[in-house]
């Protein structure tokens, strides 16, 4: 069998893997839950639902905010999501039919403008793969969709006050959701690899049909 193309562009872009991948196509990624969908507020402000960065195309979408400086957490995730769109770029059979989406679970502080910030030359561009960095309105809107995508939650304690402080757990998480906003596969730190990423894309391409997502 040839090297699936995808695979070759990618080894040469993300960090080397101990382990070899299985072909696209030759496994299954199950239907692990549907997405939640909720009120998200894109970087000019404006209101939405989730469910309209998560449908139609399919998506990577992961939790950061704005202010970690764990290199192994949300700058990591930045990093590997800048080398996929860059990547998928330059792939005429992957063109419209992958999107990014980065979702602050900081609302307090990464308001629409800090995304916008964040993004920098990222942000959704016209005839590129698109890549939405969105943010919640408060923690009301924000945690229905964390507690639905399974995001850990802990709490701490203000010793000056004695009163309990919201903390979002720090481990990080990247979800792969479907055309019809089913997740199908859930990345963390340790297994964060693009070329991984991608034979699951096509794999999901695969499945669904699409004949030009098939390696030749």
């Amino acid at each position: 069998m040839k090297p699936s193309p995808f695979l070759l562009t990618l080894s040469l872009a993300g960090p080397p893997l101990d382990f070899i991948p299985p072909r696209p196509g030759t496994y299954e990624l199950h239907r692990i839950m549907r997405a939640p969908d909720g009120q998200v507020l894109t970087v000019d402000g404006q209101p939405e639902k989730l469910s309209r960065f998560t449908r139609e195309r399919i998506t990577l979408l992961g939790f950061i905010y704005t202010s970690c400086m764990d290199p192994e957490g949300c700058p990591l995730a930045y990093q590997v999501f800048g080398r996929l769109k860059d990547e998928i770029q330059g792939m005429p059979a992957l063109q419209g039919k992958v999107q990014l989406v980065t979702l602050s679970f900081d609302p307090a502080r990464d308001s629409p403008s800090v995304m916008k910030r964040y993004a920098g030359s990222r942000v959704e561009e016209d005839g590129g793969v698109r890549w939405f960095f969105l943010t919640t309105p408060s923690v009301r809107e924000l945690m229905p969709l964390v507690e639905g995508f399974g995001q850990d939650v802990r709490y701490s304690m203000d010793r000056s006050s004695g009163r309990p402080v919201r903390q979002l757990s720090h481990v990080l998480k990247v979800f792969l959701i479907d055309r019809a906003g089913y997740v199908r596969e859930i990345y963390t730190s340790t297994f964060l690899y693009p070329q991984s990423i991608l034979a699951d894309i096509e794999t999901l391409l695969i499945e669904q049909g699409d004949a030009s997502g098939a390696p030749p």
